[in-house]
């Protein structure tokens, strides 16, 4: 299958993709790497009007320290980080989940910003950024704002974006040398989306304890027991509080998942 008939545009700056946003009201969809949408498209699980390419916006690619956090641009690749053409602040944690996206020829294409804003529970970067208390950066007709990554996504495929706005980059905070970090998923296949992820990431200075467990729900799930206590003892209270049904067979992966992620961060 091919996508349905619609109008493609190539957006010169935020401000023209936003302006062709606002003009199409709700007939149109952003597309960075196409990495997901072309597929939903073709397979006419999603659709639109009117196609607006921002894959070539160099503003939607830088990266920079700004205050005490590192900004990444929505537009930024996966393999820009895997090959550390962009700075990791989180000390080799970004470049080891992007290494581990699909295939190669769609980590050239995806970006990080399209990852986020298609809010695939599955998906690496909700998961990992969540673990690590990023912030997004969202850029629309009245300015900027920010919000904490954990307040963007609200379920399944559904984020805090409004109409009008377009996801500009990711803030990320950086680690300490003490810091500990460990990210494991379990596919069946290599290149296909996840059926457990275990993001781990404690850093004291930085005042970061996290463990989040993906590819489960509507989004990805912060275990705030094992989070606090570090330790497995509390997956089980963490799981059930979750409503996951402890005897299932998913439950049981995402436990083991859980559990070698702890160990592989505190060893």
């Amino acid at each position: 299958m091919k996508a349905a008939k619609l109008t493609y545009h190539k957006a010169t700056s935020i401000e023209h993709a936003l302006e062709l946003v606002g003009r199409y009201d709700g007939a149109g969809k952003l597309m960075a790497g196409g990495q997901s949408l072309v597929p939903m498209m073709n397979l006419r699980m999603t659709a639109a009007e009117h196609l607006i390419d921002i894959s070539g916006l160099s503003a939607l690619r830088e990266s920079a320290w700004k205050d005490e956090a590192f900004f990444l641009g929505s537009g930024v690749t996966h393999s820009m980080i895997e090959d550390g053409k962009v700075e990791d602040p989180a000390r080799g944690y970004l470049r080891h989940v992007a290494a581990g996206i699909a295939y190669r020829s769609v980590r050239n294409r995806g970006t990080v910003g399209g990852s986020l804003a298609h809010a695939d529970p599955a998906a690496d970067w909700p998961a990992a950024l969540l673990a690590l208390d990023a912030a997004i950066v969202i850029q629309g007709p009245k300015g900027e704002r920010r919000m904490p990554l954990a307040q963007f996504q609200r379920g399944l495929m559904e984020t805090a974006l409004g109409e009008g706005e377009l996801l500009k980059g990711v803030l990320v905070p950086r680690l300490s040398e003490k810091a500990r970090w460990a990210y494991l998923k379990f596919t069946r296949k290599v290149g296909e989306f996840a059926h457990s992820i275990a993001a781990v990431v404690v850093d004291p200075a930085a005042g970061i304890s996290n463990v989040v467990l993906g590819a489960v729900g509507g989004k990805p799930l912060r275990l705030n027991g094992v989070s606090t206590s570090l330790s497995p003892r509390e997956i089980e209270s963490d799981l059930k509080a979750a409503d996951l049904d402890g005897s299932s067979y998913e439950c049981q992966v995402h436990k083991t998942m859980i559990t070698r992620a702890l160990a592989k961060a505190l060893q």
